[in-house]
């Protein structure tokens, strides 16, 4: 493992406003920065009442002005929402504005309900045109040709670099394919997760990006003082899965000490499956979890997130993970 980075959707708490949670992401990021995360991404949602991430790219920018050395990116954007010659302008400005900061991960999926993919797509074909469409986004980020009749400006030359996400094998057989490097979505769909990951690495074909696979993990961490308390913080999380599942999304609820009273049995079942890959606790038993993970799936890097209400608790959470993870790096590093 070479680096450990985070994940951010600017959760919008209960009792709390959009732009409360986006000042939290900048004041996280801060503290990401701080802390040696490699990277801070961030992710496009959209008519999702507890996520305020929808605007990705603006988002970004307003993080990158508020660092300094951490890497900030789209984890991800989701293509078929966009042309790609508007995500190259995007992100090639977002690079000229941060040269050698910007990253763009970029997914097949809608990123909300089908009424809302329709209202941003138009067309809900879009998704069958994913691989090429990639491969055109990453051509605008080249050096273009004189006689070119379609350029991305600012974007051309600054070869930012571009990641496929996936939750199933198709984004894990198109990254091997194209030579790029891949992050799967096990924080929330972990269920395809080694089935990807043999899938990436032994279909890997080597290019002008990488030479050999490189597959980030992403996890989830609600780390505290004690084993209680981090898990009385995740029931947030589990709270939000399954509103979402029971069709009524909003805003992150505050945790609660009886879950079991709270979420019917088999939507909680759900979202623990959900969260299977996850680290939960005390820092000894975050330590621990974060190990098993790492030695289980051999990870190039890690992405941690989590869903906590309380911004500080968050950032303790944050803080914990980065501790527990900087010591694996090391040990990664030194055999």
């Amino acid at each position: 493992m070479q680096h450990y980075s985070m994940l951010d959707l600017s959760p919008v708490p209960e009792g709390q406003t959009p732009a409360e949670a986006l000042a939290q992401t900048v004041d996280l990021a801060q503290a990401a920065e701080a802390a040696g995360y490699h990277r801070f991404w961030l992710a496009e949602h959209h008519n999702m009442p507890g996520i305020a991430s929808a605007a990705t790219a603006v988002v970004i920018g307003q993080v990158a002005a508020h660092t300094s050395r951490i890497r900030v990116g789209a984890g991800g954007i989701m293509l078929p929402n966009h042309a790609p010659l508007v995500i190259a302008e995007q992100f090639g400005t977002l690079a000229t504005l941060f040269p050698g900061r910007v990253d763009l991960g970029l997914g097949r999926a809608p990123g909300t309900d089908m009424g809302t993919a329709r209202a941003l797509r138009r067309n809900l074909q879009a998704g069958d045109t994913f691989p090429q469409d990639v491969v055109e986004l990453i051509e605008y980020f080249d050096e273009a040709p004189l006689n070119a009749q379609i350029r991305a400006i600012p974007g051309e030359g600054t070869q930012v670099p571009v990641w496929i996400l996936g939750s199933s094998l198709f984004g894990a057989q198109l990254a091997a394919y194209l030579g790029l490097p891949y992050a799967f979505a096990s924080h929330f769909a972990p269920q395809a997760l080694e089935d990807a990951i043999a899938t990436y690495r032994e279909t890997f074909r080597a290019s002008r990006f990488l030479d050999k696979p490189h597959f980030m993990l992403a996890a989830n961490v609600f780390a505290a003082d004690t084993d209680e308390e981090g898990a009385y913080l995740r029931t947030s999380q589990q709270q939000a899965f399954a509103n979402l599942r029971l069709g009524r999304p909003g805003r992150l609820p505050r945790p609660v000490r009886n879950i079991e009273e709270i979420v019917p049995a088999p939507y909680l079942a759900s979202s623990n499956e959900a969260l299977a890959v996850s680290a939960t606790g005390s820092p000894e038993t975050v330590r621990k979890q974060l190990g098993i993970l790492v030695d289980r799936y051999r990870p190039d890097e890690v992405m941690v997130t989590g869903m906590i209400h309380d911004h500080v608790a968050r950032k303790r959470s944050f803080a914990i993970a980065a501790d527990a993870l900087r010591d694996l790096v090391g040990i990664a590093q030194a055999a």
